[in-house]
């Protein structure tokens, strides 16, 4: 489902953008069925595809099965909470009043989505959930069964690693790194998201929490508390989250960089590389000032590209080839971590 959202909000998710690419290979039919249903994953992924605490976790054929058997109520309520947001309540009633019902297919026809498929939430949430199932199963077997192939084995080592953290460190300091927008009070043993519908719920031993890793969620973190789902935190596994954040160049590589960046200081290390020269000799050739010749010998002095020996009266410059040869493979090392 997540995975869903990512392909009609490929924009507030550049981490997905390769499986954005390789879904443009779908068959047309499976991807305008995409936008038609985008209305469920664009904003809000309904509660009903979360996971249960309290069984062990089952195959995609079971979960789309389990799908299917969703009763009329739950399915109205779940998938409309997307376009109108009902506040979590239990009574489907509020989805006979016409200005919402208004207020659903205009909202899903703002949304670039298909307002006769948002009108069965409350015409006819049977059907919804049949079409939309069998709308996930075209997507698994198109291109998803594949690659979960190679996600799973991924999230499955992080939950194991997410487990010995937690039981390591505790919940609140895992909590503070899994999302700047999580609000965590250690303290009171508190956390919360900042959402519309503000309100305190427990977590117990008949309702506890489930933290869900995935792939497709960043950079965004959900937090569900409605009744009658479980709660629950789906955050960026931690693998995808680390991709966001690149290793940062050593101060010795940009110092390199920085003073490569200049057409003038390259023109120098051009003169120099032929031999040593001066600066009474390579002001006039490169056509400037010695003083402002000086400034750039400085820098390209400070990032070692250069060595000076003094002759007599002069201070001849010369290139530090040794500098120069190995850069590349820096460079190339930094680009690849």
């Amino acid at each position: 489902m997540l995975s869903l959202h990512v392909l009609v909000e490929p924009k507030h998710h550049p981490l997905q953008h390769p499986w954005v690419r390789a879904a443009r290979t779908l068959p047309p039919e499976l991807k305008r069925s995409i936008n038609e249903w985008s209305f469920v994953y664009r904003r809000h992924i309904p509660s009903t595809f979360g996971p249960t605490p309290d069984a062990e976790l089952r195959s995609f054929e079971d979960e789309l099965a389990m799908l299917r058997e969703l009763d009329a109520t739950t399915a109205a309520l779940d998938f409309s909470r997307p376009l109108y947001d009902h506040g979590g309540t239990q009574d489907s009633s509020v989805l006979d009043d016409d200005e919402v019902q208004q207020l659903i297919v205009r909202r899903a026809r703002m949304a670039g989505a298909s307002p006769e498929l948002a009108s069965l939430t409350f015409e006819d949430p049977r059907r919804l959930v049949t079409q939309f199932a069998d709308l996930l199963g075209s997507y698994w077997e198109a291109a998803f069964a594949e690659e979960w192939q190679r996600l799973e084995p991924l999230l499955a080592d992080t939950l194991t690693d997410i487990g010995r953290r937690v039981a390591a460190d505790g919940l609140y300091l895992f909590l503070r790194d899994v999302s700047p927008r999580l609000r965590v009070d250690s303290d009171t043993e508190e956390f919360g998201i900042d959402l519309p519908h503000d309100h305190r719920v427990a977590v117990t031993e008949e309702r506890p929490l489930l933290l869900i890793p995935s792939v497709y969620v960043w950079p965004h973190v959900q937090v569900n508390c409605d009744e009658p789902w479980p709660l629950s935190v789906v955050y960026a596994a931690p693998f995808v989250a680390e991709a966001s954040r690149p290793h940062l160049p050593s101060a010795e590589l940009v110092s390199v960089l920085r003073a490569l960046s200049d057409h003038t200081r390259l023109r120098v290390l051009k003169l120099i590389a032929d031999q040593p020269r001066s600066t009474q000799e390579l002001a006039p050739l490169v056509g400037i000032s010695e003083a402002g010749l000086s400034k750039h010998l400085r820098q390209l002095s400070e990032a070692g590209l250069v060595n000076s020996r003094r002759e007599g009266y002069y201070v001849l410059y010369s290139l530090n080839a040794e500098r120069i040869e190995p850069l590349s493979d820096s460079l190339r090392r930094f680009l690849s971590e």
